[in-house]
């Protein structure tokens, strides 16, 4: 089971932390990513990092405002989100992928688990 946390109300230029703890499973030898979907909007990929490196991949809306870890220990991923735009607004999601090794997948459809979503919202 994964359950993110996290979410808020931020101005524009704002930041969160949002987390994803896993319980029941190690995520360990997992690739994680977050997801986003705003109304009306499909869902899209935002972060991922694999469990070998571990490697980072980046959608271009966020690449160089977001940052993704992991601490195995914790058995938690992370989503640093920076510089925040009322774009950014959604539910996000996190999500493992068994296959993610060395790759990161951007398609929900590599993801086997998906956490229940935190919604954040950025005013402008």
């Amino acid at each position: 089971q994964l359950q993110a946390s996290g979410g808020g109300l931020v101005q524009a230029g704002g930041s969160l932390r949002l987390s994803c703890a896993a319980s029941g499973r190690s995520i360990s030898t997992y690739g994680m990513g977050w997801f986003r979907q705003a109304p009306g909007k499909e869902r899209e990929f935002v972060a991922g990092i694999t469990w070998s490196g571990p490697s980072t991949y980046y959608a271009d809306s966020v690449k160089g405002r977001f940052i993704i870890s992991r601490d195995n220990a914790k058995n938690t991923v992370y989503l640093q989100m920076n510089s925040l735009k009322p774009e950014d607004t959604a539910v996000y999601y996190c999500a493992a992928d068994r296959q993610g090794y060395t790759r990161v997948h951007t398609t929900t459809n590599s993801y086997e688990y998906w956490g229940q979503g935190t919604q954040v919202t950025v005013s402008s």
